[in-house]
C-alpha cells in the first residue's frame, strides 16, 4: 500500500467511487481509495438505485444531469457496459392544484438547465403508466429522462477508469484513526499500515460519524430504516411491449419501478425508524435489519389503490437497509466546517441517481476551489453549532415522512423547533408572531391578526399578504421594529486587522473610526464568495479598537472557514465569533429618531450621527453599540445587543415608541422592502457563479487596489465580457411572485433565471431580480417569465425602485 499520495478519499460506495473517478478527471491521478469491506457493501449495494432529473434547484438538476450523462457513457463502454435503464420515463404524482403549481414552477426552473419536465392531467398519467387508478389524482409531472441502474457495477465501473487513470483502491482496509499536521495535511491510519496525504474525503454513508469522530466533528447525518419489496411477475408489465415508468406518490408515500416483469415497491411510512443511534455493529456488512411489513401498512392500504395490481401478485424480496438523511435532507458536499484540508460526500439518500453528480462537484471544490455550479445548497457549512444528534434525528424522521412533498415558499416544518430563540422569542410569539427558520434561529416572518390566523401553503400570494403590507407601511409612515437574531458578528482585532481585510475584500475598507461600510469577498476566480458589513469601533471600556464584520446569519461557518484559511501566521490578527452572544433590534422609519432620543442620551440628529456611522451606547440601561444601515430603505438604526440584555432593551423601545405608533414588523416585510431597494440577498442573488460586474456590484469593486483576492482572475475575466448580468424586473402578475429559479425569456429562448421575488408594497409593484443576456438587461427591455406555467410579461427597470436618491435612509 502506498504511504503518500495526494488525496485519500475513505467509503467505497457510490459517493467515494464517483469522488475518486472525478478527481482523475480535474487532472489529480495520486489518488487513492480506502474501503473497510468490498465496494458497494454499505447503503449502495441494496438501493433501489432510481436516477432521475428533478431537483429542488438549479444546482440539483444540474448535477443530476450530469449524473444521468456519464451513466448513459458507463452504459455504452463496450469494455466494461453498465446495466441501466434510461428513459423509462417517472411520474410525480399530484392530488392538489397546488402541488400542480408547484410542479410547473419546477418544469420552469428545469428548463432553465435544458432540461424538459411535462406536467400532465391524471388521463395522461394513466395512459402512459397504465396499472394506476386516476382516482383523488389531478396529475403529476412526467420526467423523460427517468430510469434505474445497477448499483455494483456502477461503481464497480467507476472504480475501474480511476485505476486506469492512476487511482489506486484499496480494499479490507478499514480506517483506524485520523491525524492532522501543523501543515494541515493528514495521515491515515488503517490496519495494513498509514497513508500520509494532503487532502481527506469522508465519504462513508452510514458509518459517517464513526470517521467524523476521528477528526473530532459530528455530522448532522442520521440513518432510516427503509423498505423496498419486490413482485412476482405482472402480467400487464410481462405483455406491455415497453418499460413501465417509475412512479413516486406523495398522496400515498410509496414509489415504483419496473424489476424484471415485476415491480420493485418502496415505502416512506408515517411510523417510520431511526437507525444506528446508539453505534453501529462493526460486523454490519452487506448486511439488512429485520424485515418489518406490519410498519408499512397505512402506506401499504394507499398504493393498493393507486395500483390494484398489486393486489393480485406475490412479493419474492424484502429488502429493510439503511439510508442515510441530513437535518434538511439535502446531501453534505464539501469542506468539512473548522477544518483544513478535509472534505465529505454524505448524507446521500439518493446516493446512486445523485452520486455522479456530487463527485463531480466535490472534485472541482477540491483541485480548483470552487465548482462551476454554487454548491451552498449542499455545502456542510450551511448548518451551524445546533444540530446535534437528536434534532438531526427529529428533521431525518419528518424529511423521511414527507419524502416526496416538497417546500412551499414560506413552509416552515414543526419537527425540532425552538433549537436557537432568544429572550424575545416567547415575548414575540405572545404578540402574534409567526415564525420563520434561519440557520437554527426562530425569526419573527409576520404578525398574525389573531391565535387562529392560518396561511394557505402556495407558489401564489398568500393570506399574510395584507398584513404584511401594513407592517411595511408602518415603517414607511412611523417606527417599526424587529428583531434580526442569529446575524453573523465577528469581532476582529490586533494591530494587522485591517490590512488583514483590506486584502480580502475588494472594494474600499472603511479606515475612519466610527464608520460602517458595504464590501465584498471574493474567491481566487473573481467570483463572489460573500458579502460582509464592516464596522470600525474605537476603543472603549468595553474593549481595544476593533473592527466588527458581519454577514448573513447562514454564513457562520463558511465566512470563518475563509478569513481563517487566509489568515497569515505572521499576522497579528484575532477572530472571534459574537454570533450567539448579541441580536439586533432594527428600528426603522421616519420616527425611528424620535424613539432613539428618548431611550439615549446620545445625538441622534443626521449631524451627530450620520448613515454609515457606528457608535457604542446605552439603550435605556441596557449596553448596545449602534449603527445607521438600512435593508428597508428608511432611516433605520441597527442596534446590537448582548442577549443577557436584550428584554430590557426591547422594552425600552416599546415604550418610548407608543407615542409614535410603533408596530412589529418581521422579515416578509424586510424582504419586500429590500427588493425595492435594490438591496441582494446572499446566496439568492449573491452566488458564486458570477462575479462582482455581472452581479451589478461594480460600485464596491476597486481595481487600482494594490491586490486583494481574485484580483488577478477578475481582470482577466473584465476582458472577456459578462456572461449575465443581474437585472430588476417588474413583473406583470398581481397574484403571484416570481420564486427563485424560474426561466427568464425572449419569445421562445430562454435568456436567464430569476434568482428572487417579491411584491414591494411601497410603490405597489410585483419585482424581481434574474440574470439575464447581458444584452437584454438593458433598461426598458420586454421579457416574459415562466411562473407556473403562465407566459408572463416583464420589463427590466432600474434597481431600487424607492427613494432611488436614498433621501430617506439619510435623512
Amino acid at each position: 500500500m502506498k504511504s503518500q499520495t495526494k488525496v485519500v478519499v475513505i467509503g467505497g460506495g457510490i459517493a467515494g467511487c464517483s469522488t475518486l473517478y472525478h478527481l482523475t478527471q480535474e487532472g489529480w491521478s495520486d489518488v487513492v481509495l480506502l474501503e473497510r469491506n468490498e465496494l458497494t457493501s454499505g447503503t449502495t449495494w441494496h438501493s433501489a438505485a432510481q436516477v432521475t432529473n428533478f431537483g429542488m434547484n438549479q444546482t440539483m438538476v444540474g448535477l443530476k444531469t450530469h449524473s444521468i450523462n456519464l451513466y448513459k457513457e458507463l452504459r455504452d463502454d463496450p469494455d466494461y457496459p453498465v446495466s441501466y435503464n434510461h428513459g423509462d420515463g417517472g411520474i410525480r404524482l399530484a392530488n392538489t392544484e397546488a402541488q400542480m403549481e408547484g410542479y410547473r414552477h419546477f418544469a420552469s426552473m428545469a428548463r432553465g438547465m435544458g432540461v424538459e419536465f411535462e406536467v400532465i392531467d391524471a388521463a395522461e398519467c394513466a395512459r402512459r403508466h397504465p396499472l394506476i387508478s386516476t382516482d383523488n389524482l389531478l396529475g403529476g409531472l412526467w420526467d423523460g429522462n427517468d430510469g434505474d441502474i445497477d448499483p455494483a457495477s456502477l461503481c464497480q465501473a467507476l472504480a475501474r477508469r480511476a485505476r486506469k487513470a492512476g487511482a489506486e483502491v484499496y480494499r479490507n482496509t478499514p480506517v483506524t484513526g485520523l491525524t492532522q499536521h501543523k501543515d494541515d495535511s493528514w495521515t491515515v491510519h488503517t490496519d495494513q499500515g498509514d497513508i500520509r496525504c494532503e487532502v481527506v474525503v469522508n465519504a462513508c454513508g452510514y458509518r459517517v460519524n464513526e470517521v467524523g469522530a476521528m477528526m473530532g466533528v459530528h455530522h448532522p447525518v442520521m440513518s432510516m430504516e427503509h423498505q423496498y419489496f419486490v413482485t412476482e411477475d405482472i402480467p400487464a408489465i410481462r405483455d406491455a411491449g415497453h418499460r413501465m415508468p417509475l412512479l413516486r406518490c406523495p398522496i400515498s408515500d410509496y414509489y415504483s419501478r419496473q424489476e424484471k416483469n415485476g415491480l420493485l415497491v418502496g415505502f416512506y411510512e408515517q411510523d417510520c425508524k431511526t437507525w444506528g443511534m446508539d453505534g453501529i455493529d462493526p460486523h454490519f456488512v452487506n448486511a439488512l435489519c429485520p424485515d418489518d411489513l406490519d410498519r408499512i401498512t397505512d402506506v401499504l392500504e394507499g398504493a393498493f389503490e393507486r395500483m390494484p395490481a398489486l393486489t393480485e401478485v406475490g412479493i419474492t424480496t424484502i429488502v429493510n437497509g439503511p439510508i442515510t438523511y441530513t437535518i434538511d435532507g439535502a446531501p453534505l458536499v464539501g469542506p468539512i466546517p473548522g477544518k483544513r484540508n478535509a472534505f465529505c460526500i454524505i448524507g446521500l439518500r439518493a446516493g446512486l441517481g445523485e452520486g455522479g453528480g456530487h463527485g463531480w462537484m466535490l472534485a472541482q471544490q477540491i483541485v480548483h476551489g470552487e465548482a462551476c455550479y454554487d454548491t451552498w445548497c449542499i455545502d456542510p457549512r450551511r448548518f451551524a453549532g445546533h444540530t446535534n444528534v437528536e434534532l438531526t434525528a427529529l428533521k431525518a424522521i419528518e424529511d423521511y415522512q414527507n419524502e416526496f412533498r416538497f417546500h412551499f415558499p414560506n413552509e416552515h416544518r414543526p419537527a425540532g423547533r425552538m433549537a436557537k430563540t432568544t429572550p424575545l422569542t416567547p415575548v414575540l410569539a405572545a404578540e402574534g408572531a409567526e415564525f420563520t427558520v434561519v440557520n437554527g434561529w426562530e425569526r419573527a416572518e409576520f404578525f398574525k391578526p389573531s391565535d387562529d390566523f392560518r396561511v394557505t401553503h402556495s407558489f401564489r400570494f398568500d393570506e399574510s399578504h395584507p398584513h404584511v403590507a401594513a407592517e411595511v407601511d408602518a415603517v414607511q409612515n412611523a417606527v417599526g421594529l424587529c428583531e434580526v437574531n442569529g446575524f453573523n458578528r465577528f469581532e476582529l482585532t490586533g494591530a494587522d486587522a485591517p490590512a488583514f481585510l483590506d486584502r480580502m475584500i475588494c472594494g474600499r475598507l472603511p479606515r475612519k473610526p466610527g464608520r460602517v461600510g458595504l464590501t465584498y469577498l471574493l474567491n481566487h476566480h473573481g467570483m463572489v464568495k460573500t458579502e460582509a458589513t464592516l464596522a470600525n469601533i474605537p476603543a472603549s471600556d468595553r474593549g481595544p479598537d476593533r473592527i466588527w464584520y458581519g454577514s448573513a446569519a447562514a454564513a457562520e461557518l463558511h465566512d470563518m472557514d475563509w478569513l481563517q484559511a487566509h489568515l497569515n501566521p505572521e499576522e497579528d490578527v484575532q477572530i472571534r465569533s459574537l454570533t450567539n452572544d448579541q441580536t439586533i433590534l432594527v428600528l426603522a422609519g421616519p420616527k425611528a429618531r424620535d424613539v432613539m432620543q428618548q431611550v439615549s442620551r446620545e445625538d441622534w440628529s443626521a449631524k451627530g450621527f450620520p448613515w454609515l456611522s457606528v457608535r457604542e451606547c446605552f439603550i435605556g440601561i441596557a449596553p448596545a453599540t449602534v449603527m445607521t444601515v438600512s435593508f428597508s430603505g428608511e432611516l433605520a438604526y441597527e442596534i446590537h445587543i448582548p442577549n443577557a440584555s436584550l428584554y430590557s432593551a426591547y422594552l425600552s423601545l416599546r415604550a418610548a415608541g407608543k407615542a409614535y405608533g410603533l408596530k412589529l414588523f418581521g422579515g416578509l416585510a424586510v424582504d419586500s422592502m429590500r427588493m425595492e431597494k435594490g438591496y441582494l440577498h446572499w446566496k439568492a442573488d449573491i452566488l458564486t457563479e458570477f462575479d462582482p460586474f455581472e452581479t451589478d456590484l461594480s460600485r464596491f469593486v476597486t481595481m487600482d487596489k494594490p491586490d486583494f483576492i481574485g484580483k488577478e482572475a477578475l481582470a482577466a475575466r473584465q476582458s472577456d465580457g459578462p456572461r449575465k448580468r443581474l437585472a430588476t424586473l417588474r413583473v406583470d402578475s398581481d397574484d403571484t411572485p416570481a420564486h427563485g429559479g424560474a426561466s427568464v425569456m425572449r419569445g421562445d429562448r430562454i435568456v436567464g433565471t430569476v434568482t428572487s421575488g417579491d411584491f414591494g408594497h411601497r410603490t405597489q409593484t410585483n419585482l424581481a431580480y434574474a440574470f439575464v443576456d447581458p444584452d437584454l438587461a438593458e433598461i426598458g427591455t420586454d421579457l416574459h417569465i415562466d411562473m407556473l406555467g403562465q407566459i408572463v410579461a416583464a420589463q427590466v427597470v432600474p434597481k431600487g425602485q424607492y427613494d432611488p436618491d436614498m433621501s430617506r435612509v439619510r435623512s
